[in-house]
């Protein structure tokens, strides 16, 4: 509680009793304890203060204007090399991660030489800089003279090294700290060290370079680095301060060579014991008994994809019974009762209120012989290019056709989703393919209308290259659950049909033939930061394994991290291969440069990126010719990018291959050609006969697919 004067009834002639009443006066000297020479601190003179701003401007600008002259000289007189379009863009993407790291500071030439020497390796260009740099401060505190060096007490026997006071600066200091992110030698150093110079006989304070698990980071690392990095404070040497250098003249304790870590010895040394045989895993896993396919659910809008899935996983005890509930009880509020089963699979607001799928749900489902990853695409013809995306990872595929009269044809002829996803699956190399006949219950479980349903979709599946012996046609209902887990019950389709049921006809599907040896590539489809450290890339694995701890690379934008974790199916593991859709935990990357359509592969065998290549294409029912020039919109595998074909090369005989005409004037529809395609960013592609996976592509004008293309050669 603060204190008041009472100053009510004071008497204020007692207070100022004794005041000299002249104007101006104020309290005596000697009447508070200020000292004569502590009130002398307090007042400022002029003329004592001799060190005036100009002198400093001199002295500094002395040596760094004929520096910055030579720089701009150097930079107008400099010719910057003529490149292609693809080697600009590597270029540019180089340059724009390198003054992330270097600053400004350095001259436009210096960094583009030192990209082209390093041909376009960011880390080899960032280390040549850092080291020219380096080599340069050195020069310069040589050319300055040894004035001002400590001397330090001499012994006869020992050679006793001088130690500079300017190497001991903290801008010096500062300056190597910041270097300590990139990789200077084979075996990383943590902490600070007084190292030898045998040039001069001097010794030379200079910290040592640290490899750094994010090489991004640009800022001053503090003294207590070591402690960061895995070391205790009584393993890292002491900093040498000028106060302790006359201790430090006569005695033997500093090292003569850069000290190991232990804690990095240890911590590669780990890595390389859980280093894991994938080979040795898969087959172990391979021999369980039960194998992994991907399932690509399509079909016409309304055709009930979502629903038929949607139940099938609720008997097979993927959602329980008081999900289940909530789901239909939710349905029943908005009028859309029946759509509870698809509310499995439609999670988001949107697809629940507007009751279709607009995006590619992902779960995983298993059957007595198979552990399937289920990829419900969506049916509408707005959304056709998220059904590419599905089906370009799918192994397998069920075509769902609606029964009811009126449905199937409206989706099987003319303006229909039916033909077209049918076609995009095959042209996408999907070759085993289940037809669920549903809502036949619409149709009292009709024979005849089974049987029409048949005839018409075998004719055409046959046309665009499915063998009969691959296509298997299931009869069902999504929303009663009949013949979806177990055989039918109900005796009007007993009486005649005696087949499979749905989950018995997917346990008969045979998975590809994986490319485990091959070098590791994972197609990004999804971006997500997660709780820990680091953020996740998501998609499938089109060939090759990884396990934690393996350095990638993310083509075409060129940024290396780590791999810190994998997942598949939120089940935390510690390797995948070829075939899952795994969810990989990546540091050392920036998350803004990942999007989707990049592919994360390995540092030694990256993919390949180009904007200009050539492909044999077969062109589908096209109303508008096509020629060169003419603008198209390219989908491969999760990527989405205008381009424009570029030239029309030569028309081929669909059977053999040979030319039947060349430099064609335009393409019609069911022709088969091979043409160059140009896109505006370079796109990761594989060469067919060497990756089919990666091979493959489709090609859109105005809504609609018109082709379908593989890759034979990158320009």
């Amino acid at each position: 509680m603060s204190r008041h004067r009472n100053v009510r009834g004071m008497n204020y002639d007692d207070d100022y009793d004794g005041y000299d009443e002249v104007y101006g006066h104020s309290v005596e000297d000697d009447t508070y304890g200020v000292s004569p020479g502590t009130a002398e601190e307090f007042l400022y003179r002029r003329s004592y203060h001799e060190h005036h701003l100009g002198k400093y401007m001199d002295k500094i600008g002395e040596g760094e204007e004929e520096d910055e002259e030579n720089t701009l000289a150097d930079s107008k007189t400099y010719q910057k090399p003529k490149l292609n379009d693809v080697d600009e863009a590597r270029l540019q993407s180089c340059l724009e991660g390198i003054r992330n790291v270097v600053g400004d500071g350095t001259p436009e030439h210096i960094l583009i030489e030192a990209v082209l020497s390093s041909h376009f390796v960011m880390d080899k260009a960032i280390d040549a800089i850092l080291n020219q740099e380096e080599a340069s401060s050195k020069d310069s505190q040589h050319s300055k003279g040894a004035s001002n060096h400590i001397d330090l007490p001499t012994r006869s026997h020992q050679r006793v090294p001088q130690v500079r006071a300017n190497d001991l600066s903290m801008s010096k200091v500062t300056g190597d700290v910041t270097r300590m992110s990139f990789p200077a030698t084979k075996k990383p150093v943590t902490g600070f060290y007084i190292a030898d110079d045998d040039s001069g006989g001097e010794r030379v304070a200079t910290p040592p370079k640290v490899t750094s698990p994010t090489r991004r980071s640009s800022l001053p690392v503090p003294p207590m680095a070591g402690r960061l990095l895995g070391d205790s404070t009584d393993r890292l040497p002491k900093v040498a301060s000028t106060s302790d250098l006359g201790a430090m003249g006569g005695s033997n304790s500093r090292p003569s060579s850069r000290p190991t870590s232990p804690s990095t010895g240890r911590r590669d040394s780990k890595v390389a014991k859980s280093s894991i045989d994938i080979a040795k895993e898969y087959a172990k896993r391979q021999s369980s008994g039960k194998e992994l396919i991907n399932l690509v659910v399509i079909g016409h809008v309304d055709a009930g994809k979502s629903t038929l899935m949607g139940h099938l996983l609720y008997l097979l005890g993927q959602v329980n019974q008081r999900q289940m509930h909530k789901y239909e009880t939710e349905s029943k509020k908005q009028g859309k009762a029946s759509f509870a089963y698809a509310w499995v699979l439609d999670e988001t607001g949107e697809e629940r209120e507007r009751g279709i799928t607009m995006d590619v749900g992902l779960t995983r489902f298993e059957t007595p012989n198979r552990i399937v990853t289920l990829l419900d695409a969506p049916g509408h013809k707005d959304f056709i290019p998220n059904m590419i995306t599905g089906a370009a990872q799918a192994d397998v595929a069920i075509l769902v056709v609606n029964a009811t009269n009126g449905e199937f044809e409206s989706g099987f002829e003319s303006g229909g989703q039916t033909r077209e996803h049918a076609l995009l699956v095959r042209s996408l190399g999907v070759t085993q393919l289940a037809v669920a006949v549903n809502k036949l219950d619409t149709v009292d479980w009709s024979k005849d209308r089974f049987k029409d349903i048949t005839s018409k979709l075998r004719h055409f599946l046959k046309q665009v290259g499915f063998k009969e012996a691959d296509v298997e046609y299931i009869p069902c209902s999504g929303l009663t659950g009949e013949n979806l887990k177990e055989k039918a019950t109900e005796p009007k389709l007993t009486q005649w049909y005696k087949g499979p049921c749905l989950v018995e006809q997917i346990d008969k599907l045979k998975p590809p033939e994986r490319a485990i040896d091959r070098p590791f590539r994972l197609c990004v489809s999804d971006v997500f930061k997660g709780m820990g450290a680091g953020f996740s890339i998501a998609g499938k694995i089109e060939s090759g394994s990884v396990q934690v701890g393996d350095k990638v690379q993310l083509i075409p934008v060129g940024e290396t991290g780590t791999v810190k974790g994998v997942s598949i199916h939120d089940v935390d593991t510690r390797w995948a291969c070829a075939g899952d859709h795994a969810a990989l935990t990546v540091t050392g990357m920036d998350q803004n440069n990942v999007t989707i359509g990049c592919v994360l592969c390995t540092m030694e065998d990256p993919i390949k990126s180009c904007t200009r290549f050539r492909a044999r294409v077969i062109m589908f029912n096209i109303d508008v010719p096509v020629t060169r020039g003419f603008p198209i919109l390219l989908h491969y595998q999760t990527v989405s990018e205008p381009a424009i074909i570029r030239r029309l090369i030569s028309t081929l005989h669909k059977s053999t291959g040979e030319i039947l005409q060349k430099k064609p004037k335009c393409l019609t529809k069911q022709s088969n050609a091979l043409i160059e395609i140009e896109t505006t960013r370079p796109i990761c592609l594989e060469l067919y006969k060497d990756h089919k996976d990666l091979g493959r592509f489709m090609i859109r004008y105005a809504g609609s697919t018109i082709g379908a293309g593989v890759v034979t050669e990158l320009k």
